[in-house]
């Protein structure tokens, strides 16, 4: 098994300027990489998206991508799918030393087609019937410890000051 963890976390279409500066900061305080993927719902300069990554802009490791295609033809995963309409819990897999966690636009998700093709590496957050799903930025950071507890917080602070 490698040493070498590489997280890196996908947003495709992501539409609220808001949970990206969320999912940012997470980036950085985890050293998972951020690949966004348009079209986006906001430019990369909006002071909403500014606000909510706060100071850690330049701990980022950020790629961006014209479409999905492009994404694709970049990176050879493996890729692991987060969806509502996923068989199975994030809990029951198994996340390799370098992993890509890719996640939908916040009012439609991942395209279905896309979802079908890897029944295998799609994934869900266990939620109660009733619902619908979870905010984006929420998924995303429960998604990224997960892997993480996985491979011991590698490099990671794991006991405070008190």
């Amino acid at each position: 098994m490698e040493n070498f963890c590489q997280l890196n976390l996908v947003l495709v279409e992501p539409e609220i300027p808001q949970n990206t500066g969320n999912i940012a900061r997470t980036c950085a305080a985890t050293g998972a990489r951020l690949h966004l993927v348009e079209p986006m719902g906001f430019k990369v300069d909006d002071a909403k998206l500014k606000r909510a990554g706060l100071d850690y802009w330049h701990m980022l490791d950020i790629t961006y991508y014209p479409n999905l295609s492009a994404f694709f033809k970049r990176n050879d995963g493996p890729f692991f799918y987060f969806s509502t309409k996923a068989p199975r819990a994030y809990t029951e897999i198994s996340y390799p030393n370098r992993v890509y966690l890719v996640f939908g636009k916040e009012t439609a998700g991942l395209p279905e087609d896309l979802l079908r093709a890897n029944l295998e590496h799609t994934v869900r957050l266990p939620m109660l019937a009733g619902a619908r799903s979870l905010n984006l930025s929420n998924s995303v950071a429960v998604g990224a410890f997960e892997v993480l507890r996985q491979w011991g917080f590698p490099g990671m602070r794991k006991e405070g000051a008190l």
